[in-house]
């Protein structure tokens, strides 16, 4: 996939995924907006009633302590307490509330303007929420000749209980954006990944085919002299052609044999074959094949292989390539005089190898990467160096197999460390 294509698709992704939230977040806002008029159109129809009966309730008994119908309006002016206690009124707005669905705790007031006066209240907590924010209704209004007194009443978690009232469709809105937004993430996620691979699959493709053409070019020319009649014959001459072949033969079977390890690999039907090894005997083993290597770049390889015992549970041919892996690395990414350090030690019921170079280091942020298959680390010199992408990861799944441990630690232009822990004995 080219990389337009794919920026083309994450926006219309993103375009979308926004488009989808902004729908849902309106549609959720609309809703509580719904409910929130619903509220105040039921508390609202519940007060009338209460007010309707509490003038109803209260004239009857004003009637009743005053024997002169004149002096009604003034009894209205009476103390409340007279007439009604607080937990009447609060039972009747409990009463009027609930048959509304409006099941929530309230305080509730009955003020007095003209004397900033509370003549009645539930609680004197909640004054200054009542006179602010509640909701007031006036009482005897129709009475033109007195100042009205109000019925306040106020709702202290009248959020909570629109949100409860909300709930089911808030949990629905969630859960969808939350499924929205993780299959986004998770859509972008592998169309980067899948880019990546790409990426990497021609790289190797590039690699491998570069890698073999080299090889079987040498051939092909040695196998043309060979077969030239005008070229001098000699014992030297047939053995230096016919050297030339086997080496080349030889690095074609190393990497035929590196992209067989990555498909066993890949696949999962990597078999062990576990014997008791000397780990030293197999370090000597590889440095002797890659000396060469590292004497033409002007370098060495130092060891201090202080492991006793050095004899663990192991496949031999895997971790003589591990150890192959390791040092060709070390001395491929050294550009001059390579200084490879191999160390041995025992610890924590094992065997620990440490390998260090002298290299060009890799970053705190490709190090993260550089087991992954295919991998190879996109900047400095590292284009100049011939691989596959495969070593290090085979490396990291042979530690896996052995029940070891891998670290790294490296800096750039400061050398790389690699650190393997194997147990002596591979658990069953």
């Amino acid at each position: 996939m080219k990389r337009n294509v794919l920026v083309g698709i994450i926006v219309i992704m993103t375009i979308a995924l926004i488009g989808l939230l902004g729908v849902q977040l309106y549609w959720i806002r609309s809703a509580s907006s719904v409910k929130e008029a619903s509220f105040r159109r039921s508390v609202n129809e519940a007060m009338a009633k209460v007010v309707y009966k509490i003038e109803r309730l209260e004239k009857r008994r004003a009637a009743e302590i005053n024997p002169f119908p004149g002096m009604l309006s003034f009894n209205k002016h009476l103390d409340y307490s007279l007439f009604s206690s607080t937990h009447e009124m609060d039972s009747l707005i409990s009463l009027e509330l609930n048959i509304r669905g409006v099941d929530t705790r309230f305080q509730f007031g009955i003020y007095q303007p003209e004397f900033d006066l509370f003549i009645m209240e539930k609680s004197s907590e909640y004054r200054k929420q009542l006179i602010q924010i509640g909701y007031a209704y006036p009482l005897f209004s129709a009475d033109m000749f007195t100042t009205p007194e109000y019925l306040l009443i106020y709702f202290p978690y009248e959020r909570q209980f629109l949100l409860t009232e909300l709930w089911g469709m808030l949990l629905i809105s969630i859960i969808l954006i939350v499924v929205i937004v993780y299959t986004f993430s998770y859509t972008i996620t592998v169309l980067i990944r899948q880019k990546k691979i790409s990426d990497m699959k021609s790289d190797f493709i590039n690699n491998m085919t570069h890698e073999f053409k080299t090889p079987i070019s040498t051939i092909s020319l040695a196998c043309e002299a060979l077969g030239d009649k005008e070229l001098p014959r000699s014992e030297s001459f047939y053995d230096t052609y016919i050297e030339m072949i086997r080496e080349e033969n030889s690095r074609l079977s190393i990497l035929s044999e590196r992209i067989l390890q990555a498909a066993v690999l890949e696949k999962g039907e990597m078999k062990m074959q576990l014997e008791m090894i000397d780990l030293h005997t197999i370090i000597r083993d590889v440095m002797k094949s890659i000396r060469i290597q590292v004497e033409i770049k002007d370098g060495e390889i130092r060891t201090n292989l202080l492991a006793n015992p050095s004899v663990m549970e192991g496949d031999k041919v895997h971790l003589t390539n591990l150890v192959y892996n390791l040092l060709d690395n070390a001395t491929k990414y050294t550009p001059r005089k390579p200084d490879i350090r191999i160390t041995t030690e025992n610890s924590n019921r094992g065997i620990t190898l440490s390998i260090q170079d002298n290299g060009i280091g890799i970053s705190k942020q490709e190090q993260k990467k550089i087991f992954d298959k295919l991998y190879r680390i996109p900047t400095g010199n590292i284009h100049n160096v011939r691989g596959f992408g495969l070593g290090l990861s085979y490396v990291k799944a042979i530690v896996g197999e052995h029940h070891g441990k891998i670290t790294t630690e490296s800096e750039i232009n400061k050398g790389t460390l690699f650190r393997i822990y194997f147990p002596y004995k591979i658990p069953e």
